[in-house]
C-alpha cells in the first residue's frame, strides 16, 4: 500500500493573464483528515480546488489526488474524488430523488442500484422528507445538505468542500460540521477552503494560509496560533481615556509593548509564559488610580493569525513570534 498522501500539491503555479492565482504552491492532506485553505478573497483557494478536480491544469507543478496525477490521469481523478462547490450545484427542477439518481446514472450505476443510492443518501443527510419535492424549493441548508449528498453518490476517498457553508445559519453550519465529522470518523479524506476561521479550527487538523497564491505558513491550528505569541491579558478600562496611561503602566510586564485601542479602551498585554502576570497588572492599573471595567485572558485565535500573515493593500504582514520546538516547526 503506498504511503502517498490522497491530497498532494508540489509547487503549483496558475495564472491568468497578469495575475498570478497560484505561485509555487505546494501542501498535502493525510488520509482521514481534514486540511484547511485558509486566505482572503482572490488568494487562490478556488484555484486549487479548480486543479485538484481536474477542472483546470495547473501551469507548472504537480498535484496527486488518490494517487493520481490530476494533469495526465484525470479520469482516473474523477473516480475517487467528490466537490462540492460555493454553489449548490443540484438542479432546481428536479427533486432531490431525481438529482441523486441522475448523478448516480451519470456514474454509471445501473437503474436500480441508481435508485438505491440515492435513498441510502437521503437518509444519511436526513432529506427523505423532503426527497421528492423540486430542489428548488429548498431552504438554502437543506440545499447544500443535497448537494453534500450528490457529491458523496460515487462513494469518493477524497472530499473537496470549496467554502460549503457561505450563506447557512449558525443551525445548517453545525450540521453540516457534523456531517464532515462522519466522513472523516469513516476514512474520507477531505479538503475546506473557508473564510470562517471558526470552521478551520474546529474542523482541520491541519491549516495552510494562502496569500496571493503563495502559502504563507501551514502547520496544526495551534502551532499555527504559536506564531502569534502566547496568552494575552485583555484590559478594558472604565474611561477610554486612560488606555495609554494604562500601556505605559503596564509596559513592562508583557513579552512586547502593550497594543491598545483607544476608542473602546482595551489594552491588550502578550504574554511570553503563563499567566502569572495578571495579579501585577490588576495590581498596578489599581495603584495608578486607573479603574478596570472588564479584564479576560484569552489565546489566540485564527482569526489573530489570519491578520498576521496576510497582506492586504500592500501592507507587509506583521512579523511574527518565530515557533518554539514545542510549537512544531513547519
Amino acid at each position: 500500500m503506498s504511503d502517498e498522501p490522497p491530497i498532494l500539491a508540489e509547487g503549483l503555479h496558475k495564472s491568468f493573464g497578469p495575475v498570478h492565482a497560484l505561485d509555487a504552491a505546494s501542501f498535502q492532506a493525510a488520509e482521514g483528515t481534514v486540511l484547511a485553505l485558509l486566505g482572503p478573497n482572490g488568494a487562490g483557494k478556488t484555484t486549487a480546488v479548480r486543479i485538484l478536480t481536474t477542472l483546470l491544469r495547473p501551469d507548472a507543478g504537480c498535484a496527486r489526488v488518490g494517487g493520481y496525477d490530476v494533469a495526465t490521469q484525470a479520469a482516473q481523478v474523477r473516480t475517487v474524488v467528490g466537490l462540492a462547490g460555493q454553489y449548490a450545484a443540484v438542479d432546481p427542477l428536479l427533486t432531490g430523488r431525481e438529482n441523486l439518481e441522475l448523478i448516480a446514472t451519470l456514474h454509471h450505476m445501473a437503474s436500480r442500484a441508481a435508485r438505491q443510492r440515492a435513498r441510502a443518501l437521503l437518509e444519511r443527510f436526513d432529506l427523505g422528507a423532503v426527497a421528492d419535492r423540486r430542489a428548488g424549493a429548498y431552504s438554502g441548508g437543506t440545499r447544500r445538505r443535497l448537494d453534500l449528498a450528490a457529491s458523496l453518490v460515487g462513494d469518493p476517498r477524497v472530499l473537496l468542500l470549496d467554502e460549503p457553508t457561505a450563506g447557512l445559519d449558525p443551525r445548517s453550519r453545525q450540521d453540516l460540521w457534523d456531517t464532515l465529522r462522519d466522513l472523516v470518523a469513516q476514512g474520507t479524506t477531505a479538503l475546506l477552503t473557508t473564510q470562517h476561521l471558526d470552521e478551520a479550527d474546529r474542523l482541520a487538523e491541519h491549516v495552510v494560509v494562502l496569500d496571493h497564491g503563495r502559502v504563507v505558513a501551514d502547520g496544526t491550528p495551534d502551532q499555527l496560533k504559536a506564531r502569534v505569541g502566547g496568552h494575552r491579558i485583555e484590559v478594558r478600562l472604565t474611561h477610554p481615556e486612560d488606555a495609554p496611561a494604562a500601556a505605559r503602566t503596564i509596559a513592562r510586564l508583557g513579552a512586547g509593548p502593550p497594543p491598545l485601542d483607544g476608542r473602546s479602551g482595551t489594552v491588550v498585554v502578550p504574554l511570553a509564559g503563563g499567566v502569572a502576570p495578571i495579579a501585577e497588572v490588576v495590581r498596578r492599573l489599581d495603584d495608578a488610580g486607573l479603574g478596570i471595567a472588564d479584564l479576560v485572558v484569552r489565546r489566540p485565535t485564527l482569526d489573530d493569525v489570519y491578520l498576521a500573515l496576510t497582506v492586504r493593500d500592500g501592507r507587509v504582514a506583521a512579523p511574527l513570534v518565530p515557533l518554539t520546538a514545542s510549537g512544531g516547526d513547519r
